[in-house]
């Protein structure tokens, strides 16, 4: 790598991108608002989800573990058991939820 200075021809074609990066004004505004956030976007985030469209797979997937998380949470009232299924029937439902949609729009 040289330290030196650039060719003519190489330092004249990064001058013209140069200049053609300076007129877009679009580029310019999303460089001078740009701001990194920690937290997600809820608008964003509701967005992503109502473009959630689940495989039939993947729906019957959800359902098998959360009736299988179910009977084993009444079979042995552990707690944790208990709480996975709270935690993935909500999951299993939107999926399905979407999936009927899905099929409904044709």
């Amino acid at each position: 790598m040289s330290i030196g200075r650039l060719p003519e021809n190489e330092q004249r074609i990064l001058d013209e991108m140069e200049r053609a990066l300076r007129r877009d004004r679009r580029l310019a505004r999303r460089l001078r608002t740009h701001r990194v956030s920690r937290r997600p976007d809820p608008a964003r985030v509701l967005a992503r989800l109502a473009c959630y469209r689940p495989r039939v797979r993947t729906v019957l997937i959800l359902l098998a573990v959360s009736v299988g998380l179910m009977v084993a949470g009444i079979v042995t009232s552990e707690p944790g058991v208990i709480w996975a299924f709270a935690a993935l029937w909500p999951l299993t439902l939107f999926a399905a939820f979407r999936l009927m949609c899905r099929c409904c729009d044709g």
